[in-house]
């Protein structure tokens, strides 16, 4: 039996709008009050063949990257043994764990604190130098190759120039205060310590060829050029997201403790590395980034652990008199 043209017409429309109804059953995000919410895609969908051969080896360069690429491993010697899951969390797929979700959406971009357009590439290369401690890998390198490939396919479905909500890091509230260390070693202490240890060296898995739970200052953790070690990127890491087993669902730290563990964690030493050629346009600093020169008139310390709202409301007041 031939249907006639036109309800075939009729039947082909109503299937387009059922799709479009229900596109977050096809696609790893979903509109909601016209914000995207990020969803990660499971991996049993990475394709068979080449292709996906080299994205799974991203993925297991971003989740075990010490067994490959640090102190004693495979392919070479260049990172402090840490794994670039230990800062993004589930090799870059939880969500507000760090993840990899707006990576492929809104690179290249122009960023402020290399005053350049930068790739994935350089993003990379960002993590290993400062969070790695390590050396940069060749842009041509099958391992920066698959671990490019794994962190686009990771957010292959994120239309361009869109950062879902739920990607990279929360931003938290300024406290009226400036975060306090002191109290936030006695949280640590507390609340930190069965997985980074009292002296923050961390813990190694059983093979001692990776860290389970990386270290959080010494010798082994990033330096002072790395993202985390600004108190706010820190605050908004650990509140959603640890202690361990915490999500954003189900937060276990407050505000308030998230702050002071982020300010007594960045108070502790950790390798100096610096990058002179950041933020050639010193104007544009975070508000915590915690080394001047900076364009305010606040100091060092102001910049570091807060209070940071005297330092916002004159940069605005700054701002509205140009």
């Amino acid at each position: 039996m031939k249907f006639p043209k036109t309800i075939s017409l009729i039947l082909f429309i109503a299937a387009l709008i059922f799709l479009a109804m229900h596109a977050r059953w096809f696609f790893p995000y979903h509109d909601k009050s016209r914000e995207v919410y990020w969803v990660a895609p499971d991996t049993v969908l990475i394709p068979d063949g080449p292709k996906g051969d080299l994205i799974r080896y991203g993925r297991s360069l971003i989740a075990s990257t010490s067994s490959f690429l640090g102190p004693n491993g495979s392919v070479a010697h260049m990172s402090n043994g840490m794994n670039c899951q230990n800062c993004h969390l589930d090799a870059g797929t939880k969500f507000w764990g760090n993840n990899y979700g707006a990576v492929n959406s809104t690179y290249p971009r122009f960023r402020e604190r290399s005053g350049t357009i930068e790739n994935v590439y350089k993003r990379i290369n960002d993590c290993v130098m400062r969070s790695l401690n390590g050396q940069p890998l060749d842009s041509t390198s099958k391992e920066m190759q698959a671990m490019m490939a794994y962190i686009n396919w990771v957010g292959r479905y994120i239309p361009k120039k869109v950062k879902p909500v739920g990607t990279g890091i929360p931003d938290l509230p300024f406290l009226d205060r400036a975060a306090d260390p002191q109290k936030g070693k006695t949280l640590y202490m507390a609340k930190c310590t069965s997985c980074h240890n009292a002296d923050g060296s961390g813990q190694m898995n059983q093979f001692t060829n990776q860290y389970t739970y990386p270290p959080l200052w010494g010798d082994n953790s990033y330096n002072v050029g790395a993202g985390l070690y600004r108190v706010s990127r820190f605050a908004g890491y650990i509140h959603d997201n640890m202690p361990f087993g915490a999500t954003h669902a189900n937060t276990q730290l407050t505000i308030e403790e998230s702050w002071d563990i982020a300010a007594f964690v960045n108070s502790q030493p950790r390798p100096d590395k610096r990058f002179k050629e950041d933020w050639p346009d010193i104007s544009k600093k975070p508000i915590d980034h915690p080394f001047g020169p900076y364009a305010d008139g606040f100091d060092e310390t102001q910049h570091k652990y807060g209070p940071f709202e005297p330092i916002k409301k004159a940069r605005e007041e700054q701002a509205g008199k140009k």
